[in-house]
C-alpha cells in the first residue's frame, strides 16, 4: 500500500492523523477544566462529575480493541472516518444538552460515553494506518510525530481548556 500512495497523499494522511490525535487528547483532557462550570449548569454532585470524565474514558478502553478486530477485517479508513463522524457527532450533540430537564446529567453522560467510542475507533486505527500507510525507515519518525501530537493534546489542554472555558464558557 505505502509505493501506491503518493508522497502528498502520505502526507495528508499523516496531517489528518496528527490533528484528530491532538484534539481527542486535547478533548479528552480540556473537560476536566470545565468540570465545576458543567456541574453548576447541571446541577450535577461530585459523583456525576465524575462520571462525565469516566464515560469518556471506560468506553474508549472498552471498545479499543474490538474496534481494532473490527478495523482489520473491515478496512482501517472506514473505521476511522467512522470514529471521527461519531466523535464530531457527540462533541456537537454535547452543546445541545438541555439544561433544565431533570435527565439532563445523565444526557450528558451518555454523550461523553458515545464521544468515547469515537475516541476508540480513531485511537485504536491511527497507529494501524500510520505502519500500513509508511515504510519501514519512515515509521519511526511518523509515529513519532503522532505520540507528539497525543502529548502535546494533553499538555496543552488545561492551559488552552481554561482559557475557552474562561472566554467561551464550557
Amino acid at each position: 500500500m505505502s509505493d501506491i500512495l503518493s508522497k502528498a497523499n502520505k502526507r495528508m494522511i499523516l496531517v489528518i492523523i496528527l490533528i484528530t490525535s491532538f484534539f481527542n487528547a486535547f478533548m479528552g483532557s480540556a473537560i476536566n477544566i470545565a468540570l465545576p462550570q458543567i456541574g453548576k449548569e447541571f446541577s450535577m454532585s461530585a459523583v456525576n462529575l465524575s462520571w462525565v470524565e469516566m464515560a469518556f474514558l471506560l468506553s474508549s478502553a472498552m471498545f479499543l480493541i474490538p474496534f481494532g478486530k473490527i478495523a482489520d477485517i473491515v478496512g482501517r479508513k472506514k473505521i476511522f472516518l467512522i470514529g471521527n463522524g461519531i466523535y464530531l457527532f457527540a462533541t456537537c450533540l454535547c452543546t445541545v444538552v438541555p439544561h433544565q430537564s431533570e435527565s439532563a446529567a445523565i444526557f450528558f453522560i451518555s454523550i461523553r460515553f458515545l464521544q468515547g467510542i469515537g475516541g476508540a475507533m480513531i485511537f485504536s486505527t491511527a497507529m494501524a494506518i500510520i505502519v500500513s500507510v509508511f515504510p519501514p525507515q519512515e515509521r519511526g519518525k511518523r509515529i513519532g510525530l503522532n505520540v507528539s501530537a497525543i502529548y502535546l493534546g494533553l499538555t496543552v489542554a488545561p492551559a488552552l481548556g481554561g482559557f475557552l472555558t474562561q472566554t467561551f464558557g464550557w
